[in-house]
């Protein structure tokens, strides 16, 4: 049987290619309740709706911003809600060419058998809510599995039921119209070297692939959100250039050249370092079949939060600080970044967090 071939075949490769757009890149706006509720917490604003609200609003109607951006993934609170004076958030993106998209995963839960590893859930209904999704008119999805790396891990056993989980909602995506972001963040805590985090890296994404290939998954119609090869937390820190050297191989040696984009996950990297990371891989010589891009959440948005600090009169200054950084970011796509939008110090933060959650 041959890959993916119903009613939504021409509109998944169109929507897939789009947001693979050089120059552009993914908003990750899908932080669940709980997980906003943290990032709000940090700013001392209370965890309403209203205020959720008026963090969503902030960034996607920062005047200028959207032209950087190719795509948002909203959680479903937000697919469903508006402006303060009325407009669904739906429709701003729309207007503005930005596809809307929607994390359908639900959470993770863990592999009993093994040491604290993980698979993520949310297979059960999927289906329905795809469906009920893209006609609210999200037209891409994402489903984040976490694996980690330490003495034994990961399991031999926890790579295969995370790429299966992965390749699963890939199809059951494409089957409702939505392009899904295949998401094997493998999590940066250890003292790992870069070298083990690519050799881990080349295992976990081939898997992926193969498992995608048994489910009959229409590559051309999906993107990879990977982890950028890094060294771990506790280990030294290396130059741009090297994690672009081996960020770039790990992934020639596994991403099929049917796979229009790969948009990076932050993984817990200052804001400038993601930037720079991404800049170093568009700038490297050598063939790259598919486009380099971002799908960032707390690199995008750290230093508008801390800048907001959810006062109305910092609003202004909140949104230069979140189009300085899709700017930035933008460039970075093309190999162009000169490094210029570090923002003092804000820029600058380590955004890790140990074993991070959603």
């Amino acid at each position: 049987m041959s890959a993916y071939c119903g009613k939504y075949h021409d509109e998944l490769i169109a929507n897939a290619a789009y947001i693979g757009t050089p120059g552009k890149g993914i908003l990750a706006a899908d932080e669940s309740t709980g997980t906003i509720g943290k990032r709000l917490a940090s700013i001392n604003v209370e965890n309403v709706e209203s205020n959720r609200r008026a963090l969503r609003e902030l960034l996607f109607c920062t005047p200028g911003a959207l032209q950087y951006i190719s795509g948002v993934i909203l959680f479903e609170e937000t697919l469903y809600q508006k402006t303060a004076s009325g407009k669904p958030f739906v429709d701003v993106l729309k207007e503005a060419g930005v596809l809307p998209g929607i994390k359908v995963d639900k959470g993770t839960i863990e592999l009993a058998g093994t040491n604290g590893e993980t698979t993520t859930q949310g297979h059960d209904d999927l289906g329905k809510r795809c469906a009920k999704y893209y006609e609210a008119g999200a037209r891409f999805a994402k489903w984040r599995s976490v694996l980690k790396i330490g003495p034994t891990e990961p399991s031999q056993l926890a790579i295969n039921l995370n790429a299966d989980g992965l390749a699963r909602y890939a199809i059951i995506c494409q089957e409702n119209g939505l392009v899904p972001i295949v998401e094997p963040e493998i999590l940066v805590d250890g003292p790992h070297d870069i070298k083990l985090c690519a050799d881990v890296t080349e295992r976990v994404v081939a898997a992926c692939y193969k498992a995608l290939n048994d489910h009959h998954v229409l590559l051309e119609g999906t993107l990879l959100k990977p982890n950028m090869v890094t060294p771990g937390s506790d280990a030294a820190k290396v130059a741009p250039e090297v994690v672009a050297e081996y960020t770039v191989r790990a992934l020639l040696r596994t991403v099929p050249a049917a796979v229009p984009a790969i948009v990076f996950l932050s993984g817990g990297q200052s804001e400038e370092e993601a930037t720079l990371n991404l800049n170093a891989m568009n700038k490297l010589k050598g063939k790259k079949p598919w486009s380099l891009s971002f799908s960032f959440g707390r690199a995008l948005q750290q230093s508008t939060l801390k800048t907001w600090q959810g006062k109305e009169e910092n609003v202004q200054k909140a949104q230069a600080a979140f189009l300085a950084r899709c700017k930035a970011n933008s460039e970075a796509t093309l190999g162009a970044y000169k490094g210029d939008a570090a923002q003092g110090g804000l820029a600058s933060e380590s955004l890790h967090e140990k074993d991070y959650k959603y």
